[in-house]
C-alpha cells in the first residue's frame, strides 16, 4: 500500500511518527455526522488512514456544537472525534455536490456513512452506483436498525440502540428506572464494529479484488455484547435484571465506601476478590482471617449466597479508611482494587503517563488540548494522534484543487453557489 499523497501535516500538527501507521495509504471518505459514523473514521484515522470528512456547508457536523464549551464557544468533543481528519464542505443534496462526491469516491478505499437507509440511493450514491464507478470501494453503512428488515426506515440514535439491544434494561439499580451508562456507548460500540467490519472487508478485497457493503446497526452492535442473555431466557427461563454494582452470585465484587483525602466520607473503591486465594488475602488484610474458613464464605457458592452480609463486613472495614490507603494496602496484598478514576486522576497518574494514555496537541484557540491516546497498541506500526479536528472546510482547496484538479476560479464559483 503506497503512502497517500494527501497525508501531509497541518500547521498545528506535531512531528509525524517515525513509522507510518498500518493504514497509511488508505483513503477514507467520511459522510457521517454526530457519533457512530465519525467514530469509525476516528479509529481508521488513528492508524494512519487519510480520512476526508464531508460536511454540509455553513454549519458542518452538529458535533461542532455539541459537548462542553470553553468561553471561546469551541466544542471540546469535536477536536477528539474529528482528530486526524481533513474537512471539506459539500452539499450532497445538490446535483453538483453529488458529482463531486462521485469523483472523490472513485479514488477512495472506504466510504463511511450513517444517513438513514435509502438516503444515499436517493442521491445516486448507493453502493450499486458507486461500485459501478469503483468496484474496490468498501461501503460502511451505520444506521439505527440496519439496511434491511421492517424497522430499517426508522430513525435511531445510540440511546435507542441501547434500549433495543438490551443494555438499557440492565443498567441501574434494582427496582429503579433504567439509566444511561454515562457515555454514548451504543454509538461507540457501533463505530468500533464498523471499523472492524471495514478491516475485514479490506482483507477480503485482497483476495477477491472487490469491495462490499458493511451493514452495522446500533441495536445489533449493542446486542453483540449481551453475553448469554438470550440463551438464559430461551433455555432456562431466566430474565436478566438490573443489579447495580454487583455481579450476581459472585462475591466479593462490588464498590465499597471509603474516606476522601480530607478524612470525610464520599469516596468509593471497587474490590474484586471472588477467587479463593484472593479472598483469603483480602480477609487477612482486613484483620478477619477467620472469614476464609467460615461456612458462610468458604466457597464461591457460599459467598454468592451470602453476598449482602459479606459486603457489609467489607464496607465496615473500608469506610474507616481513606480510599488511597485501602487501594495501597490491597495492592500490596495482591487483591485487585481501585479508586473511582476521574479525568483529574487520569491526568495525574504516572501509569497513564508511562503508557501514553493522554496525548496533548496545540489548539489554535484553546492552547494545550489533552485527550485520550490511541488503542490498541501496535508494536511495529503504532497509531498516533497527528492533528485535532479541523476547521470547517479547511481542506477544500487541497482536496478539490490538488486532488480533483479544480481551479481556484471554479472553487470560488462552487462556493458562491453554496455547493461547497
Amino acid at each position: 500500500m503506497t503512502r497517500d499523497p494527501l497525508q501531509t501535516a497541518d500547521s498545528h500538527t506535531p512531528v509525524q511518527p517515525a513509522v507510518p501507521g498500518p493504514l497509511s495509504g488508505l483513503r477514507v471518505i467520511e459522510m457521517g455526522s454526530l457519533l457512530a459514523g465519525p467514530f469509525v473514521g476516528q479509529l481508521l484515522g488513528d492508524f494512519g488512514a487519510t480520512v476526508i470528512k464531508v460536511e454540509p456547508p455553513g454549519v458542518g457536523d452538529p458535533m461542532r456544537q455539541w459537548g462542553r464549551h470553553k468561553p471561546q464557544g469551541k466544542s471540546l468533543w469535536f477536536p477528539v472525534i474529528a482528530r486526524n481528519k481533513k474537512s471539506v464542505t459539500l452539499d450532497l443534496r445538490r446535483t453538483e455536490g453529488q458529482a463531486l462526491a462521485r469523483e472523490l469516491l472513485m479514488g477512495a478505499d472506504v466510504l463511511v456513512e450513517n444517513f438513514r437507509p435509502s438516503t444515499l440511493e436517493k442521491w445516486g450514491l448507493g453502493p450499486e452506483d458507486l461500485h459501478a464507478l469503483n468496484p474496490k470501494l468498501v461501503v460502511v453503512r451505520v444506521s439505527g436498525y440496519g439496511q434491511t428488515g421492517p424497522y430499517s426506515g426508522r430513525a435511531g440514535f445510540g440511546s435507542i440502540g441501547e434500549a433495543v439491544g438490551g443494555l438499557r434494561a440492565l443498567s441501574g439499580e434494582p427496582g429503579q428506572p433504567p439509566v444511561r451508562v454515562g457515555i454514548s456507548i451504543g454509538d461507540m460500540l457501533a463505530g468500533t464494529l464498523g471499523a472492524l467490519g471495514a478491516m475485514m472487508a479490506l482483507f477480503g478485497r485482497l483476495k477477491s479484488g472487490q469491495g462490499q457493503v458493511v451493514d452495522i446497526s446500533l441495536y445489533e452492535a449493542v446486542l453483540t455484547y449481551m453475553e448469554s442473555m438470550i440463551p438464559e431466557y430461551a433455555l432456562a427461563g431466566q430474565v436478566r435484571e438490573r443489579t447495580g454494582s454487583i455481579l450476581p452470585g459472585i462475591a466479593p465484587s462490588n464498590i465499597y465506601p471509603a474516606l476522601g483525602d480530607d478524612g470525610q466520607p464520599g469516596e468509593w473503591v471497587v474490590i474484586g476478590a471472588n477467587g479463593e486465594n484472593v479472598f483469603r488475602r483480602l480477609v487477612e488484610e482486613m484483620g478477619r482471617p477467620e472469614l476464609a474458613t467460615d461456612s458462610r464464605y468458604d466457597s464461591h457458592e457460599a459467598r454468592g449466597r451470602n453476598m449482602g452480609a459479606l459486603d457489609d463486613l467489607i464496607a465496615a472495614w473500608t469506610s474507616s479508611l481513606k480510599a488511597g490507603e485501602v487501594v495501597a494496602r490491597l495492592e500490596a496484598a495482591g487483591v485487585p482494587a481501585s479508586k473511582m478514576y476521574t479525568a483529574k486522576d487520569m491526568l495525574a497518574d504516572p501509569h497513564f503517563a508511562a503508557r501514553g494514555n493522554i496525548v496533548t496537541l496545540p489548539h489554535p484557540q484553546l492552547g494545550d488540548f489533552p485527550m485520550q491516546g490511541v488503542v490498541p497498541r501496535l508494536s511495529e506500526t503504532p497509531g498516533s494522534v497527528r492533528s485535532l479536528g479541523p476547521e470547517l472546510g479547511q481542506h477544500n482547496a487541497e482536496i478539490y484543487g490538488e486532488l480533483l484538479g479544480r481551479s481556484a476560479e471554479h472553487l470560488a464559483e462552487l462556493r458562491a453557489a453554496g455547493v461547497i
